[in-house]
């Protein structure tokens, strides 16, 4: 039986699409707005654009001193914070209900008047912050390229998410200020963003109050383009080594997997965590457990939109092991299950691990605005919150065996490997 998490929506003139969840549990409102671009939607020269948007939105608009959104709104009681990623970018707020307007209009303010506030001063300093992330989240941390390596090797160079929604650094500081006024001009506007309010208000409240602060924008945002087209599992395998100065060995091994929310890729998932991602997984309980070759395994699927999604796991090679031996056993393991599938079993765990986290998450206020937010954006569909666990649970054990006969055999197998500088371990 689906969930039945209250859902209310409206569309404003100039597009703005307002989504209210009515929760009267806490005082609280979380305001959560997704806009429909992210580092996939950045061409060559010009990436790391996204996420630079995403610190240029805290430095002052049109009526709002830099750093005030934070000042103001930590003042009234308030938390918050912004991200961005492949298919998106999102800022959110979670404050006392009495703040709410005070939150919407600080929004309104930015999302609609940010370019006053955008010149060359605040651009360079935003410019360097984003260096210096770079440099401590990426550059000078053990494995901190990891990611960068996979999608690189597991999309083509002209794919949308070839890169990470880092960027170039080289590409940000070829930016003009015209060039980061065009951005803001072709994406945030009205007409590509999503509005959700959840907590302690009712729809016709939340529906007037973004009418106060958000109406007045114009739909100024430029009609985005249609998906790439699907991407097939690799017909070979890609490989890659890094030598360098880290603690252990450790394998990355990536794979193509289907586009988000279809039964393609709920099975491909519930493969990885059958795989990789639970204590009972088959990788763990052999590499871990059993051979102890290796100190930990994780495996994770993440759901895109344009053409493709990932798949990869993370293996730590125990100290005198060699990473080949571990890549091996974890190759026989991937044909193992191509060929067999899994057990009744092993998908009931599955499922139940997804659907703790999934009921945990939704339990959330914040998380559920953005769940919502999610599903409005990216699937046109904000009540997908309510039947996710339903689609999930009629997914079978020959779709999982088939999904992963698909996209996760050895062939297809992507590894970015990290090896000791020592040499200890080969």
């Amino acid at each position: 039986m689906p969930l039945d998490y209250k859902i209310a929506e409206r569309s404003l003139a100039n597009g703005l699409r307002v989504i209210v969840s009515e929760d009267h549990s806490v005082p609280n409102v979380t305001v959560n707005l997704w806009v429909n671009v992210g580092s996939r939607h950045e061409v060559e020269g010009r990436t790391g654009f996204a996420h630079l948007f995403e610190h240029l939105m805290f430095q002052g608009s049109r009526n709002v001193a830099s750093g005030e959104h934070f000042s103001a709104l930590m003042e009234a009681g308030g938390r918050l914070n912004a991200t961005t990623w492949f298919d998106r970018t999102n800022y959110f707020e979670t404050v006392p209900r009495g703040a709410m307007d005070l939150a919407l209009w600080m929004e309104a303010d930015r999302h609609g008047h940010l370019l006053d506030a955008v010149n060359q001063e605040n651009l360079d300093n935003q410019r360097d912050v984003v260096k210096e992330e770079k440099r401590q989240r990426y550059d000078n941390v053990p494995y901190g390229n990891a990611l960068i390596d996979v999608y690189a090797a597991v999309f083509p160079k002209d794919h949308p998410y070839h890169h990470a929604t880092i960027g170039s650094m080289e590409d940000l500081d070829a930016a003009s200020v015209e060039d980061v006024h065009e951005f803001f001009r072709s994406y945030y506007g009205p007409n590509n963003t999503v509005l959700t309010l959840v907590g302690d208000l009712t729809p016709d409240e939340g529906f007037a109050s973004a009418e106060r602060y958000f109406g007045p924008l114009p739909a100024t945002a430029t009609t985005p383009r249609g998906p790439v087209a699907r991407l097939t599992a690799l017909s070979e395998p890609v490989r890659q080594e890094h030598v360098e100065d880290v603690p252990s060995d450790r394998l990355y091994i990536a794979f193509r997997l289907p586009v988000d929310e279809t039964t393609a890729f709920f099975a491909s998932s519930l493969a990885m965590d059958i795989i990789g991602g639970l204590a009972t997984s088959r990788l763990y309980q052999r590499l871990v457990r059993r051979e102890q070759i290796a100190n930990s395994v994780s495996a994770h699927a993440m759901g895109f939109v344009d053409g493709v999604s990932l798949g990869f796991m993370a293996i730590d090679v125990a100290d005198g092991c060699k990473a080949d031996a571990v890549e091996a056993a974890t190759c026989e393991e991937l044909a193992r299950f191509a060929a067999d599938g899994p057990t009744e079993i092993e998908l009931e765990s599955a499922m139940a691990q997804t659907e703790r986290g999934w009921l945990s998450s939704l339990a959330s206020q914040e998380e559920r605005a953005d769940h919502i937010c999610h599903y409005a954006t990216l699937q046109g569909d904000p009540g997908g919150i309510n039947t996710y666990l339903d689609r999930l649970g009629e997914v079978t054990v020959a779709e999982v065996q088939e999904a992963a006969a698909t996209w996760l055999t050895p062939r297809s197998r992507v590894v970015v490997a990290y090896l000791k500088q020592d040499g200890a371990a080969q």
